[in-house]
């Protein structure tokens, strides 16, 4: 049922590198080549992680693979690039991949100085703490005087120093750079805590410790940690066609369309619902893409709901809660801009 639409993709790629003279974008770079580049982590499952054959699955590869449905038609054109916290900015803005996907927190120097621009928030998180429950605290503001494993290279140290200022704790941090080695370090009894993104603690807690109900992950959030893709400064077209990927997963869902139910929407005589998956032709034509590109996002993707529910929510080991990543409509954060 999507031949069609693959062929389109396929003679608009032919047809855009016969007309265009211009110096190579980053979209004509990927299309000329064959595939999508993507940046990610090769060790936090529910994000990002290879299983036993080698498939990549989680939040973060999906928003690559559905970039890549959004270019080629077909999310399968993308190769994934395991990088770790230092090296994911450099691979970006030197050009080894053409998307960063790396539970990446947007900051204001990384999105200014970092010569990157970040697109759309996939997940709203907050850095915290893991602990054993023999330790006995409740509390982050029980630990003064504990040493703390944490990754160097990433917003999780200046973080921690400020809480610790901030709450007058003592607080020892053990800086290991290497995730493995660090969560490696906690369940050796190296430290007392073990800090980072709330979402990877439950993964952790779930997936690496031999009893996940003797560790616990304590209440309190101390920092906004929103994570996002992030592409090079300089070309907005790639800049939007990255976005607007992400955005078409968070509108679908609104919409109550999903991978099950995206042909038969098709047919749909809502305007809206035309214009997103493409029955109204024209609206992609400022992203250079042929008018199926949402329709091929969500047929072989899903919507926002179906990739969180399968990563992080009730469909996964982590049962993690939508929370502030639920859509605005159901008091999260999740919100489309409209597709005009």
């Amino acid at each position: 049922m999507m031949r069609w639409m693959r062929w389109a993709f396929a003679l608009l790629a032919v047809l855009a590198g016969m007309t265009t003279t211009a110096a190579a974008d980053t979209l004509e770079t990927v299309r000329n080549r064959g595939w999508l580049t993507c940046g990610v982590a090769n060790d936090l499952p529910g994000f990002s992680a290879p299983d036993a054959k080698g498939h990549w699955t989680g939040l973060d590869v999906d928003v690559c693979r559905a970039v890549a449905a959004a270019v080629f038609g077909t999310a399968e054109k993308v190769r994934f690039v395991p990088l770790n916290a230092q090296a994911r900015l450099t691979a970006l803005q030197s050009g080894e991949i053409d998307v960063l996907a790396r539970n990446t927190t947007f900051t204001l120097t990384r999105d200014t100085a970092a010569g990157i621009n970040f697109t759309v928030i996939n997940y709203y998180d907050g850095q915290g703490f893991l602990v054993r429950k023999s330790l006995g605290v409740a509390s982050a503001r029980q630990l003064s005087g504990a040493s703390v494993c944490l990754q160097t290279g990433t917003t999780t140290e200046l973080n921690l120093a400020d809480f610790a200022r901030a709450a007058g704790l003592d607080l020892r941090p053990v800086t290991i750079e290497k995730y493995e080695e660090m969560v490696g370090a906690y369940l050796a009894g190296r430290c007392d805590a073990l800090s980072a993104d709330a979402s990877a603690l439950a993964t952790i807690r779930a997936n690496a410790t031999p009893d996940p109900d003797a560790h616990v992950v304590l209440p309190e959030l101390i920092s906004k940690e929103p994570l996002a893709p992030a592409v090079r400064q300089g070309d907005d077209r790639w800049f939007d066609i990255v976005k607007w990927s992400q955005f078409a997963m968070i509108e679908a869902e609104e919409r109550g369309i999903d991978s099950h139910t995206v042909d038969a929407a098709a047919r749909s005589d809502d305007p809206g619902v035309a214009r997103l998956l493409g029955a109204t032709p024209g609206a992609a034509a400022a992203l250079g893409l042929a008018d199926g590109w949402a329709r091929a996002i969500i047929h072989d993707v899903g919507n926002y709901a179906e990739s969180f529910d399968r990563n992080l929510g009730a469909g996964s080991a982590l049962k993690l809660p939508r929370g502030a990543n639920a859509l605005w409509t159901k008091g999260g954060l999740m919100y489309a801009m409209p597709f005009r």
